[in-house]
């Protein structure tokens, strides 16, 4: 299998249409409500498919339709758990045997060769999310357009080859596919979600180390143009009031300088020791600029029961007591092993007895970013034994290293580096600091420090501002028809001339 770059798919060569012998397995989940007529013209085309007949199911998840929808000959799934295009989904998909998942809006009409173009890429690699070309039309038989958006993406990014982490935006419902098992390892549909379900399942497969491949063979047209064609203000109002809790990489959507999110874009991992030194991480990884930062403490968590003890003498009291200090932080979770950090797009490994800066984190990831990196080793001194790091890695990368290394996991490193790119950085370049060295945070030292950053940026705006207008009053003073004139302008030069 090979080994895809970013989301560069372009070393891949899918076979030409018709000239293959197919072997896996697809279903093709159909969620519908109270769409009757839209369903039969689908069902008609996918009747008409050139992949085999025998290696398609189609299973239809009825999302409450009045009367219920009852076909003779078709599978239908009844959605009990929630409503809404998410849990039809999810009922859909949990029906579903195949070893690949086609999802089909119910309203879609397909070139006769549509699931042949999407399994060929899957018969290449089992990490593929294949996304339909789309076009609207207005009756059948013409031509169609895609979406602006969808049109503009492809444009931008040579088909989403250079569209690094962020190709998961173009997954819709409409017609897409994956592999079975890479979406249960991204953990499914959420069945709460009633609309962006598929933006918030295309973050979680890309987490999950997925390339996504818009495959233009693969032609579907749908009547009449979309709800977000439709009514884009308006979907975009009702979409980005949740958004930005379940995808973290849309950082505009999280411009709140303070508040808490659902899904932390970095988690802090640290291994629980002393009290003091361990305590000392955990807070500065809390106190830094990048404030949606979660911790994940690791050790015996198990061991501290409620038993009888010397409160000042127990052998667990350090353990106990950072139990006590952040078990009421949400901020702050529990575990007996190191974590999968997915869903957050990024995991730093900070070891017990070292402090971040203020601005460590969004250093790190500022520096990773760029050239989508997948990992960044920090190094923080050297020692008889090696070099103690602390790693900043990037989920998606991890994940599908995953899908090559071994059961000992050796391998990750060197196929993250050839999938995404690896570096190596100064701890006291990017601000680490033993604990035993690190200013105290008391009085919140890093909000200080990063009010300080704002205003130097501040003060650099506000010169640019006063040789703008310097510029503009020598302008003016320059015409004879106008008397120069003491007014708001100069007195605003004054004073800043006078601040800066």
């Amino acid at each position: 299998m090979r080994r895809v770059r970013h989301n560069d798919y372009g070393t891949l060569e899918p076979p030409p249409l018709g000239g293959w012998q197919p072997s896996l397995t697809v279903s093709v989940v159909i969620p519908v409500y109270n769409d009757l007529a839209g369903l039969e013209r689908t069902l008609t085309a996918l009747a008409a498919q050139t992949y085999p007949a025998d290696l398609v199911e189609v299973v239809v998840a009825d999302d409450g339709s009045e009367p219920p929808i009852d076909l003779p000959g078709v599978r239908v799934v009844r959605v009990r758990d929630g409503w809404g295009r998410g849990a039809a989904r999810q009922a859909g998909r949990l029906a579903a045997a195949g070893q690949v998942i086609h999802w089909l809006d119910a309203d879609m009409i397909l070139a006769g060769d549509h699931l042949e173009a999407h399994m060929r890429w899957h018969h290449l690699i089992d990490y593929a999310v294949v996304i339909g070309d789309t076009r609207f039309v207005q009756e059948l038989g013409e031509e169609g357009v895609q979406s602006e958006y969808t049109r503009k993406t492809l444009e931008a990014t040579d088909r989403l080859k250079t569209a690094g982490s962020n190709a998961y935006l173009l997954h819709t419902g409409a017609s897409t596919s994956v592999r079975a098992d890479l979406l249960r390892a991204a953990g499914g549909v959420d069945t709460s979600l009633n609309m962006a379900e598929d933006t918030e399942l295309g973050y979680r497969l890309a987490q999950a180390g997925a390339v996504f491949v818009p495959d233009p063979l693969a032609r579907g047209f749908h009547v009449g143009p979309s709800t977000v064609m439709r009514r884009e203000k308006e979907v975009h109002r009702h979409n980005w009031s949740f958004l930005g809790d379940y995808v973290p990489d849309l950082r505009w959507l999280r411009n709140h300088p303070r508040r808490g999110w659902l899904v932390p874009y970095v988690r802090v991992i640290v291994e629980a020791g002393g009290y003091e030194e361990t305590r000392a991480g955990v807070d500065s990884a809390l106190a830094g600029t990048l404030p949606d930062t979660a911790v994940t403490l690791v050790g015996p968590w198990s061991k501290l029961t409620d038993e009888r003890r010397a409160n000042l003498d127990d052998p667990l009291l350090d353990l106990r007591l950072l139990h006590n200090l952040y078990k009421h932080e949400p901020r702050v979770a529990f575990t007996e092993s190191v974590p999968d950090a997915a869903p957050s797009p990024f995991s730093l490994t900070l070891p017990t007895g070292w402090v971040l800066g203020a601005d460590t984190l969004a250093r790190l990831v500022r520096l990773a970013e760029p050239d989508q990196l997948g990992l960044v080793n920090v190094a923080l001194e050297e020692s008889a034994s090696g070099v103690l790091t602390a790693r900043l890695r990037r989920t998606s990368a991890f994940a599908r290293a995953a899908r090559f290394d071994g059961p000992a996991g050796d391998q990750a490193d060197d196929l993250v580096d050839e999938m995404f790119g690896t570096t190596w950085v100064s701890g006291a370049e990017y601000g680490f600091t033993p604990e035993d060295e690190a200013e105290p945070l008391a009085g919140d030292a890093a909000k200080w420090r990063a009010l300080a950053e704002r205003r130097q940026g501040e003060v650099k705006s506000l010169r640019q501002e006063v040789a703008r207008l310097t510029a503009e009053v020598e302008r003016l003073s320059e015409q004879p028809a106008e008397k120069p004139r003491s007014g708001p302008v100069t007195s605003l030069i004054r004073h800043l001339r006078s601040a800066g």
